[in-house]
Formats: C-alpha cells, sequence, structure tokens
C-alpha cells in the first residue's frame, strides 16, 4: 500500500523553482530532502507537505485542495497545508509539513517544521473528569485519540469486548484475507501508543449493564467503571445463518481480527468455497479467496447483487466481474442445510464446500442502551451533537441513528469511516464543543483490481444515472443517485477527483439547509 514511498519525482524543491510554475490553487509535486514533497499556492501563500496520505500512502497531488486544506483522492482523508494535522479520518497521522521560503522569483523549501507536542491542558470544572468510551472498533478508538489530541488531561477508559486491539476493519475482507497485506498492518496501534497517551485500553472487557442515574457500568467480570462523559460504540454484529449444519466448524463469519485469522487459517487448506450472501463483505471475500485460487460459489436470494444499493446496471456489471474471475452465482435462492461436505440449496442444487463464510448482514449492538432506557430506534437515537436521550452519553458508529441535513431524514450507516468520523465529534463534544455532525457519508469496496467509492446515502432512490462506461474493457464513470429529483449519492469508479467533488457539493448544500 505505500509502494510510492520511496519512488521520488519532480524538481528538487530544496534547490528551489519558479514561483511561475505554481498556479495560484495549484499542487506541484516534487521532493525535498529526500522525501516527496506536495508544494501548493493559496493566494499569497505558499505551502509545503509530506505527497503521501498518512492512511494508505495515496498520493495527495491526485486529490484535491479545499480551503486551506488537501483531500486525499482513495478514501477522503483530509489533511491541513498549514501544518500537515490529519483533520478528518481515516488519516490518524499527520503527514510532514517544511518551511517555504520565497527569494526573488523561486520558491524554496527549507527545513522541516517539528510537530507541535501534543499539550493536555488542566481538566475544566465544567469537562468531565473521567470519558469511558464502550467499543474498541473504528468510532472507539477515533474519539480516544481524539481527547487526547484536543489536549484533554482526564482519564480515558477503552472497554472492549474484543480480545485484540483496535484494527482496519475494512482490511480484513480485502488486503488481508487475500494474502497481499500483512498480518501486522491491521492494528491501528501499538500496545505503547495507548500506554504513551494515557489511553486504559481494556480488552477483552464486555459489559454487563449499564447504570444511567448511578453513572457507572457492570462488566461481566463483576467490576464496575464509573464515568462522567460515557461514549457508547458497540458497533455491529453478523445476523447468524439459522440453518441445520450452520454451526459447524467450516463455516465462518467475518468481523474480528480473531474471524479473520481464522478464515485465513482454513482458506490455506480449502480448495472449494461456497459465500452466502451477496453484500459488500460476501463479495469481497469471494474476491479475496478467488486469489488464493480457491473455487468460489456464491448464493443469495438477490437476482441482481447488490441492486439494491448500487442499481441494476452496476449490479449486473459486478456479477459479470466475478464470473470473469471464476466465480459462479447461485441467486434468487437460499441455503437450507450444511454438512461437512456441501451446502444444500432451496433451488434444490448441492454445492460442494469445505469451506463456508456467511455474509449476510449485520446488527447494531444495542441491547445494553436498550436496557439502560435509551431511546432507541432501530439504533440508538442521537441528536445533531450524537447525543443520547440521556445528557453525558453520546452514541457513534454502527449503533447511531442520526438526524441528517442532507437527506432530511434520521439514518443510521455502517461504514468505517464515518464511524471514525462520529468518533472524532463525539469526543469532541463531550468536551463541551458542541459541533454538529454533518460529515457527508463515504465508503469504499475493492473486489479484484475493480474499486468503488460511494459518497451520500441514498437508503431508498429511484434514478440511477451512469455517465461513463462500465464494461470490461471500461470502467470509469459516475452513477448519480435521486429521489424525486435530489441528489442524494454518487458512485464513482475510476473517478477519484468526482467523488471528492461531489463531498465537497453535498457539504455545500448541507451548510445552506436550515
Amino acid at each position: 500500500m505505500n509502494e510510492t514511498k520511496n519512488k521520488l519525482s519532480g524538481p528538487d524543491l530544496v534547490k528551489g523553482v519558479a514561483l511561475s510554475k505554481i498556479a495560484d490553487g495549484a499542487m506541484l509535486l516534487g521532493h525535498a530532502h529526500g522525501e516527496p514533497v506536495l508544494l501548493t499556492r493559496r493566494g499569497g501563500e505558499l505551502f509545503a507537505i509530506g505527497a503521501l496520505c498518512t492512511h494508505y500512502g495515496a498520493p495527495l497531488a491526485d486529490g484535491l485542495l479545499v480551503g486551506d486544506t488537501v483531500r486525499c483522492p482513495w478514501h477522503h482523508a483530509c489533511f491541513s497545508l498549514r501544518t500537515g494535522a490529519a483533520l478528518r479520518a481515516p488519516a490518524l497521522d499527520p503527514v510532514s509539513c517544511w518551511r517555504v521560503e520565497q527569494r526573488g522569483g523561486s520558491v524554496y523549501v527549507r527545513e522541516q517544521r517539528a510537530r507541535a507536542k501534543q499539550q493536555r491542558f488542566p481538566v475544566a470544572a465544567d469537562t468531565p473528569k473521567a470519558v469511558v468510551i464502550l467499543g474498541g472498533g473504528a468510532a472507539g478508538n477515533a474519539a480516544a485519540e481524539t481527547l487526547r489530541r484536543e489536549g484533554y488531561s482526564g482519564g480515558i477508559t477503552v472497554l472492549s469486548a474484543d480480545a485484540s486491539r483496535p484494527c482496519d476493519r475494512p482490511n480484513l475482507s480485502k488486503g488481508f484475507l487475500a494474502g497481499t497485506a500483512s498480518a501486522d498492518s491491521n492494528p491501528l496501534r501499538p500496545p505503547a501508543f495507548y500506554l504513551e497517551h494515557g489511553i486504559d485500553l481494556k480488552l477483552g472487557s464486555p459489559v454487563a449493564s449499564l447504570d444511567t442515574k448511578g453513572r457507572h457500568l457492570h462488566l461481566v467480570d463483576g467490576s464496575r467503571v464509573a464515568y462522567d462523559a460515557l461514549l457508547l460504540a458497540t458497533g455491529a454484529e453478523p445476523v447468524r445463518l439459522d440453518v441445520p449444519g450452520a454451526s459447524l466448524r467450516h463455516v465462518h463469519y467475518l468481523r474480528t481480527l480473531a474471524d479473520s485469522r481464522a478464515l485465513v487459517a482454513k482458506a490455506l487448506t480449502s480448495q472449494r468455497a461456497v459465500v452466502i450472501g451477496a453484500s459488500f463483505i460476501g463479495l469481497e471475500v469471494a474476491a479475496s479467496l478467488r486469489a488464493r485460487n480457491i473455487e468460489v460459489q456464491v448464493v443469495a436470494p438477490d437476482t441482481v447483487p447488490m441492486e439494491k444499493i448500487l442499481g441494476a446496471d452496476v449490479g449486473e456489471f459486478i456479477r459479470e466481474f466475478h464470473e470473469r474471475h471464476g466465480v459462479t452465482f447461485h441467486l434468487g435462492t437460499t441455503a437450507t442445510s450444511i454438512d461437512m461436505q456441501s451446502v444444500r440449496l432451496k433451488s434444490g442444487a448441492n454445492l460442494e464446500a469445505d469451506l463456508v463464510v456467511v455474509g449476510i448482514g449485520v446488527r447494531p449492538m444495542i441491547a445494553l442502551a436498550e436496557q439502560a432506557g435509551l431511546a432507541i430506534d432501530r439504533g440508538v437515537t442521537v441528536n445533531e451533537y450524537l447525543e443520547t436521550s440521556v445528557p453525558g452519553i453520546f452514541a457513534a458508529g454502527d449503533i447511531a441513528r442520526w438526524p441528517d441535513r442532507l437527506t432530511g431524514e434520521r439514518i443510521r450507516v455502517e461504514h468505517w469511516v464515518l464511524a471514525e468520523r462520529q468518533g472524532q465529534t463525539a469526543a469532541r463534544n463531550m468536551l463541551g464543543r458542541r459541533e454538529r455532525f454533518d460529515a457527508v457519508p463515504f465508503f469504499w469496496t475493492e473486489q479484484y483490481d475493480f474499486s468503488l467509492a460511494y459518497v451520500g446515502h441514498a437508503e431508498r432512490w429511484d434514478q440511477a444515472e451512469i455517465d461513463g462506461q462500465l464494461d470490461a474493457e471500461t470502467r470509469d464513470c459516475t452513477i448519480t443517485y435521486r429521489r424525486g429529483g435530489k441528489k442524494l449519492a454518487v458512485a464513482v469508479v475510476h473517478r477519484d477527483l468526482e467523488g471528492l467533488r461531489a463531498e465537497v457539493e453535498f457539504e455545500r448544500t448541507i451548510a445552506t439547509t436550515e
């Protein structure tokens, strides 16, 4: 993912470059002191920052300048041109930043600026002295990091039912399962990070109940943890298949790092796999297993994969694309039973399999919130600041249903980047910032060498317009989803800039919505 890190191109900016070569609002890729550098000009100001996104190493020169920031073309992280700070997930670390000198008609990149040390400010009277985060996924980890980045010096406890540290969950069904990404790339942070930042990460610590009046949590092991402010970020769990044989040891689900490790271990000794469910995770698993040369058959009740989300045209392309890679589909049917050698379908077919992967959706883990009396509506109901019906308790990630100004509805979205951004906003609001959550939902999928990015949220749509070509030879298009003529979402294939521009357009629409 970081193959371009040591490849230098463009001018040596230490030796200088003519100011005339840097147009206002443009970016120039070069290098300085052995590192790739992005030189930009905004009005009368010049900035020099690291040229590669700290998330997956994307070239920021292919991204989009928005104000005094640059956005990553791949997964829409955002960095400050002034400081290099990572302002939006999924990037968690800043890029480097250099001093720029203008002399005569030339511009020179000088020494690298020292990164500002994180200051911790005394806990004010109106600031919670102890913050507890329930959940060690995308939202929970982002919230903990943001609290420290904002200078919060109080106690931070992260209670995670998972035995593994917060990890790069999108990678579990993609590079790690396919064998192209190492196990070391999965954890978001090393153990030392949490110690250095004073984050008490308690793994394997499931919670039994929540006492909102006493402001404490009862853990399954009998211990109790008190809080002044609480973030619920319990995430979602896979929907379990309810047929005979569904609990056999060769039947796998994919949600946690442990799930992925077990699936990889089984894939190493498997020849024939059946994937039940043509969801994004099901199709990503199918592609990753094919990368390991495993025979794959996909079973789903849909007549066209992903039709409800992406439309019939895109769904047909995805099916044909998988078929060209050797996948066989059994659509319009479901599994009725599983044994150690095969999967029986409602259609009567019997599919040989020594590996079965179930990907039929997830459900939000809201039982704890419901038992505690929080407002529930197919998720935990929160306001525009991500605060629940109980003051001092916030919710973020897969469980949160919030008022979305773009659609004018309350929505709940199960996407990694959105969960991280909600965790960041919730953290600031626990500190009293009153920051409205208005981020535009974003997700991406990778299947073989095909990638699609989706911006916005169109749970229901009545029109899908394709601009460009989406076929075996040409994968270059933008798909716009509308309801009642209103643009709600955009999907892009090999048009990264179009995806970023759509994001900015949606943000401007939200900003004008009362």
